[in-house]
């Protein structure tokens, strides 16, 4: 069966579709084993858009001033004061670690790639580009309309593994995980439209309505080695047709919606609270499963699992934030704490797959940005550094097997760090902004037309 190896943080992360839709058809292998071979990770994008609060660190939920607030924080769109357009770019570069070999437990018999003692990584390197955000406010005196496009996940990602070796019984000594290889399509745009109001003059409240249509797939093939001889066994395999076990594939196409959320408390004339909840659906999933030549017990072609339909939760999001500018305007700083509810993948599996030891924590995000502003007549230049702290939520799994313990190796915390960079005139910005991290680059470039002096 095509299983996941290692997954790295989604979440970037987050996500763990591939993983838990692995798990679910696991059921329909006749009671053969399931030796994981192919790891494979969503990244689902839950960072504000915008280059502005890229720059910030994603630390936006308690500024929210400009049309991007229409999915940050539709509170803040009662702040812009004449109707205006936003457009952005952005630039993914993915570096995604797979398992593609090695041993999950025991001695190597030295035999062939049976030759060190560990699990061995390969990276998936992809690099992505597009229309990321587009959106249009108009204000009024005490309320504010917005209708946005966005894209909270644009990723791609293949694979392939020879499979793992662990200790065995008979003549060879040793057993090897099925072979396979993998690919991921995932996009995902929202489309939505969003509403603020003040109720009174130092508070504005918000809402949200998403469309959610996702565009994407997941397709995995099992294989056996190149022929049953030993020399095969331990050798390198060559994904040969006619040793074609199993194929597999996911899909997501039907779109579902989600609601948002938000509150923007004006404290004084320096200081503003802001807070977000967005919902986020439950995306329905089809799974295929077709037979290969190789199949022990069903014949080439056949679909021993045919549009079998399930769910799959994306998490809910929460954020607070706080947001601070200096009496003369230059200064402007930002902190934000994000919970990103990664618990609800596991949750929305059916009860016998939550019996198998899978489990996921939410996440506390934190998010820190800043920002000084030079005048110069009527344009200014605007000078952006941030961070924020991603937390390790590797999906874990409470099982004896080694090989499962291999794959399911526990993450660790990653640091992001954010630089941009803004220029505004009269009616026209245009902003700069990066996020660096191990596994991710992200580079934004947004346009803001405002139709007002």
């Amino acid at each position: 069966m095509f299983c996941l190896a290692r997954p790295p943080r989604a979440l970037r992360s987050p996500c763990l579709g591939v993983v838990l839709g692995s798990i679910l058809a696991l059921g329909w292998l006749g009671g053969r084993p399931a030796p994981a071979q192919s790891f494979t990770s969503f990244e689902f994008s839950f960072a504000n858009p915008g280059a502005r609060s890229l720059g910030f660190g994603g630390a936006f939920v308690a500024l929210a001033d400009d049309a991007t607030a229409a999915f940050a924080n539709p509170a803040g769109l009662v702040q812009i004061a004449e109707p205006e357009i936003s457009i952005e770019g952005r630039f993914w570069a993915y570096r995604t670690p797979f398992t593609r070999g090695g041993r999950a437990a025991g001695r190597p018999t030295g035999q062939g790639i049976d030759t060190v003692a560990q699990p061995l990584l390969g990276e998936s390197r992809n690099d992505l580009g597009g229309l990321s955000y587009v959106s249009y406010v108009y204000p009024r005196k005490n309320w504010s309309l917005a209708v946005f496009q966005h894209q909270p996940a644009n990723f791609e990602f293949e694979l392939e593994t020879q499979g793992f070796f662990s200790p065995g019984g008979g003549p060879l000594g040793a057993q090897r995980s099925v072979i396979g290889s993998g690919r991921i399509d995932l996009e995902i745009v929202t489309r939505g439209i969003a509403v603020a109001f003040r109720p009174i003059d130092n508070l504005s409240l918000g809402l949200g309505l998403s469309r959610f249509v996702p565009r994407a797939s997941l397709h995995g093939r099992d294989f056996l080695p190149d022929d049953d001889s030993a020399e095969a066994f331990f050798s390198q395999a060559s994904f040969l047709p006619e040793r074609l076990i199993q194929t597999v594939e996911f899909r997501w196409s039907e779109p579902e919606w989600g609601l948002s959320a938000g509150v923007l408390w004006r404290l004084s004339d320096r200081w503003t609270l802001g807070g977000l909840y967005r919902q986020t659906p439950e995306l329905p999933l089809e799974i295929d499963l077709v037979a290969g030549p190789a199949h022990p017990e069903f014949p080439a072609g056949s679909k021993f699992v045919d549009g079998f339909r399930t769910a799959w939760d994306f998490p809910d999001v929460y954020a607070l934030g706080l947001g601070y500018r200096s009496r003369d305007g230059r200064w402007t700083a930002a902190g934000e704490w994000r919970r990103v509810e990664y618990s609800s993948i596991v949750d929305s599996l059916l009860p016998q797959q939550r019996d198998g030891g899978l489990f996921l924590d939410d996440a506390d995000e934190i998010h820190l940005g800043g920002e000084y502003a030079f005048f110069a007549g009527i344009s200014v230049l605007a000078v952006r550094l941030g961070a924020w702290h991603d937390p390790d939520h590797y999906l874990d799994v409470r099982e004896e097997d080694p090989a499962v313990r291999a794959l399911f190796a526990p993450g660790e915390d990653e640091l992001h760090l954010a630089a941009g960079l803004g220029v505004a005139l009269r009616r026209f910005q245009i902003d700069l902004g990066i996020d660096l991290s191990e596994r991710i680059d992200t580079a934004s470039l947004s346009l803001i037309y405002s139709f007002g002096g």
